[in-house]
């Protein structure tokens, strides 16, 4: 499958975090393979390590062929000195000879260009069958896209979700426009201050109410009705991962739509990227 064809992951931040992973991490991981969800995303950065190997584990007796594997590379790692290595690590971690996708996690201090061709080397050996990159605004993505190369990346990963709408005024668009995925990371948000707004939502209660649905399962189903967007929520629990694949069955109304817009208005001005 191209990660065009999906609209659900799962993703691995904070999980086997700088220690060893636990039995429920492994089943939710598992389960959500069993249950179709097999876009897995992780990092060089996550935990370490851990988290690739905690993946690398979960997916050893699965068909390579069934699963599209993402990880991201470190901005420091990002020349053409450090990248393979760093990219033979991650393989090692996960137990496989290719990764599906291959991220550059944010933006650093390495050229855009030499990045790329780093990139570009690491195709040419099979260890990534596509590059992309993660937490770029639109200038980042048209500085790249004057880069020799730069316009085959294949997907730009942003933090995105209902009450962190500001990808909506232009970068979701000049992606749309230029054939990028979208993938939302955090789509359920995670800090303090967007977790209070979302509680306090009477629209996200009704809707959840009358979809018969979890406020959770309405945020991923506002971001997956979208053709360019692909949500990664992480969760560590078997349970979560069902409820997360349960999101794919609820189709919001315009009227559904409209309540959203008012407790969640969407931008009117250029925001920065988001990130936290």
């Amino acid at each position: 499958m191209e990660l065009s064809d999906y609209k659900l992951g799962m993703g691995t931040w904070q999980m086997a975090e700088n220690r060893s992973p636990g039995p429920e991490e492994h089943r939710a991981l598992s389960f959500g393979i069993e249950n179709g969800l097999t876009l897995i995303d992780t990092a060089e950065m996550y935990g370490s390590g851990s988290a690739e190997a905690l993946v690398g584990e979960v997916i050893r007796p699965v068909r390579r062929d069934s699963l599209y594997l993402v990880s991201k590379v470190y901005p420091h790692n990002a020349s053409r000195k450090k990248m393979k290595e760093a990219c033979h690590a991650s393989l090692r971690r996960l137990g496989t000879d290719t990764l599906d996708l291959y991220l550059l996690h944010w933006r650093g201090s390495v050229p855009l260009e030499e990045t790329v061709s780093a990139f570009e080397e690491l195709q040419r050996e099979g260890c990534i069958q596509r590059w992309g990159v993660s937490n770029f605004d639109v200038a980042d993505m048209e500085e790249l896209w004057s880069v020799p190369g730069g316009d085959a990346c294949g997907a730009n990963q942003v933090l995105y979700h209902i009450a962190s709408r500001g990808v909506e005024y232009d970068l979701l668009p000049w992606l749309c426009e230029h054939h990028v995925p979208l993938m939302a990371y955090s789509p359920l948000a995670h800090s303090a201050c967007y977790r209070s707004a979302i509680a306090a939502s009477a629209a996200l209660r009704e809707i959840a109410a009358e979809k018969k649905s979890s406020v959770y399962q309405v945020m991923l189903a506002f971001l997956v009705r979208q053709e360019n967007v692909i949500a990664i929520p992480k969760a560590s629990t078997a349970k979560h991962v069902a409820e997360n694949l349960a999101s794919l069955s609820i189709r919001l109304t315009p009227e559904d739509l409209r309540r959203i817009d008012k407790d969640f208005p969407p931008p009117t001005e250029k925001a920065e990227l988001d990130m936290l």
